[in-house]
């Protein structure tokens, strides 16, 4: 099988230099995380995308060149990478990964997540919905049962008052899920996994995230800058996404983005619109990466 690799491989005075640049930024990206962790200590904001995502900080700071790169053998052999999963050594020691083998493993996957991310990306961004999956979340629950600690900024009566004031409009099924029971009825539409394709879009800013998702499931097909940059969107995102939620987020140095005002609305919006061109640049790339490995079968 022949596959899309670069005429000759980078040598090691170039990519080793690649591989110590993600090393350092992995490190930097998460050093609050890791030292918090040391100290038991927990972020409602940061910890989630480890929580939710599965990630640790190991998996971030391991570089992979990506499809179609290979490796020139150092003095002391070859690239550390001729010892993972699904990459293999020539006859001079060049590493490359093997990607008819990572396909035999994962090819419905990379199938699944390219039509998703094509999906999302022709789409236009929808920028009604205000950050009110948060909200919906709580709904009518009792206090006791809230997944975060921090307090509701309005008070219980307050929080279900907006939910009541605005129309939810959620279009991700893996924020929708986690709606209370009073609040699925209240949603435009249902949503299922099997509609996941059908309906998102990248004014989401679950979706949004959920780039970092798919860069993780893609796995050593993704090279290491590009999941890096999908780590930071989803933190500059989730940020956001807390700001925005019923929750008072001041104890976190965090300003509230009030969405059941006009000014805070307009915040929202307009970041929710810089976060659908960042994502779908980060679509375009992992698309890029996905034919590119489909294109080696």
């Amino acid at each position: 099988m022949r596959q899309p690799v670069h005429a000759e491989p980078l040598a090691p005075a170039d990519w080793r230099p690649r591989a110590d640049a993600h090393q350092a930024r992995a490190d930097a990206l998460t050093a609050a995380h890791r030292a918090r962790k040391a100290n038991r200590e927990r972020h409602p904001v940061d910890d989630f995308l480890y929580d939710y995502y599965g990630i640790k900080p190991s998996l971030l700071r391991r570089w992979h060149p990506g499809v179609g790169v290979a490796l020139a053998a150092t003095d002391d052999g070859p690239a550390e990478h001729a010892g993972w999963r699904w990459y293999r050594a020539d006859a001079n020691g060049a590493v490359t990964l093997d990607v008819e083998a990572f396909l035999a493993d994962r090819a419905d996957p990379v199938a699944y997540i390219r039509e998703l991310l094509a999906a999302t990306a022709a789409r236009p961004a929808h920028t009604g919905c205000f950050g009110m999956h948060e909200w919906a979340m709580v709904y009518r629950q009792d206090d006791t049962r809230r997944r975060h600690t921090l307090p509701l900024r309005l008070g219980r009566e307050g929080t279900d008052a907006v939910v009541e004031q605005h129309p939810l409009r959620c279009t991700h099924f893996d924020a929708f899920r986690f709606f209370t029971p009073e609040a699925v009825p209240r949603n435009r539409e249902p949503l299922s996994r099997e509609t996941q394709v059908a309906s998102e879009q990248p004014g989401c800013l679950h979706a949004n995230m959920d780039c970092l998702k798919w860069a993780l499931k893609l796995g050593p097909l993704v090279p290491g800058d590009l999941l890096l940059d999908c780590f930071e969107l989803a933190r500059d995102i989730r940020t956001l996404d807390m700001q925005a939620s019923p929750y008072d987020v001041s104890s976190l140095g965090e300003h509230a983005v009030a969405v059941e005002t006009p000014e805070g609305k307009a915040e929202y919006v307009r970041r929710q619109r810089d976060y659908a061109t960042r994502s779908n640049e980060l679509r375009r790339r992992l698309l890029d990466v996905c034919d590119l490995a489909r294109a080696s079968e």
